[in-house]
């Protein structure tokens, strides 16, 4: 929350209240019961509502487009022109997140991706009997890092890529893609319908929630999705992809911090 207040004004009056009605937010629905994302999404739209500011990431979003669009030519030659690859490339793009400093970011999307955890043959099977597939996205500037994953699956799948409604932390929103320049390359493009970080599925539209129960497959970007969905007992169609940039993420995975992981649950 601090973070966020910082992003969305400099009057420091407004960003003491933000904070303080975050932290108010905080005491009254942390429990065991309640996950992150829930709480989170209600800092966020305090924030937002506070400072009068819809978008306060747009200046990260913006250098993370940046950064992407500059880096995915140079280190998109060192994977494989296949699924596994293509897969790999994607988890790349992870590594972008907003409370990781860009220098943190291009080291790391300069070394090779070796998943810790590696459901990626499981998934290209399904793929194979598989009619249509989403795509959830996380960050603004993964697009560039998803984007071939895409058009390869789309050869022989349908694929709808999955953004938010409307701006939160660093998630892609249409008008990310549209800044991007990206808007085009993607077939099928439809939000969840609310502004929350990965998805609260009692919240979110009706048509996001009707694709989400006739995909055959799903590819979920991120930690977010992941402490989302994981909630839920798994039907072997989720494929979580992401790299495990926080201590409870990895240790709800079992794997080492910063470590890559494609999950099929």
């Amino acid at each position: 929350m601090y973070q966020a207040a910082g992003l969305a004004t400099d009057d420091e009056e407004l960003k003491a209240e933000a904070v303080r009605e975050g932290l108010r937010v905080v005491d009254e629905n942390f429990s065991a019961d309640v996950i992150t994302i829930a709480i989170a999404t209600e800092i966020h739209q305090l924030v937002k509502e506070i400072t009068a500011n819809p978008d306060p990431y747009r200046g990260v979003k913006d250098e993370e487009i940046r950064i992407s669009r500059e880096l995915i030519s140079e280190v998109s030659p060192a994977y494989h022109q296949d699924f596994k690859g293509y897969l790999a490339l994607s988890a790349l793009g992870n590594v972008i997140d907003f409370f990781r400093d860009f220098d943190t970011i291009r080291g790391d999307m300069r070394g090779q991706v070796e998943f810790f955890l590696d459901d990626s043959d499981k998934f290209e099977r399904k793929l194979e009997k598989a009619t249509n597939v989403l795509l959830l996205a996380d960050n603004s500037g993964e697009v560039f890092f998803d984007l071939p994953l895409v058009k390869w699956m789309a050869r022989f799948v349908l694929v709808t890529y999955v953004v938010k409604e409307s701006p939160v932390q660093d998630d892609t929103t249409l008008d990310d893609l549209r800044i991007a320049g990206l808007e085009g390359e993607l077939d099928r493009v439809i939000t969840t319908g609310i502004a929350t970080p990965g998805v609260l599925l009692h919240l979110a539209s009706d048509e996001f929630k009707r694709e989400f129960a006739a995909a055959d497959l799903i590819l979920a970007k991120g930690m977010g999705y992941y402490e989302a969905l994981s909630e839920f007992p798994g039907d072997g169609r989720i494929l979580y992809c992401l790299m495990a940039k926080c201590q409870p993420v990895a240790d709800s995975l079992a794997v080492p911090l910063n470590s890559y992981v494609a999950m099929l649950r």
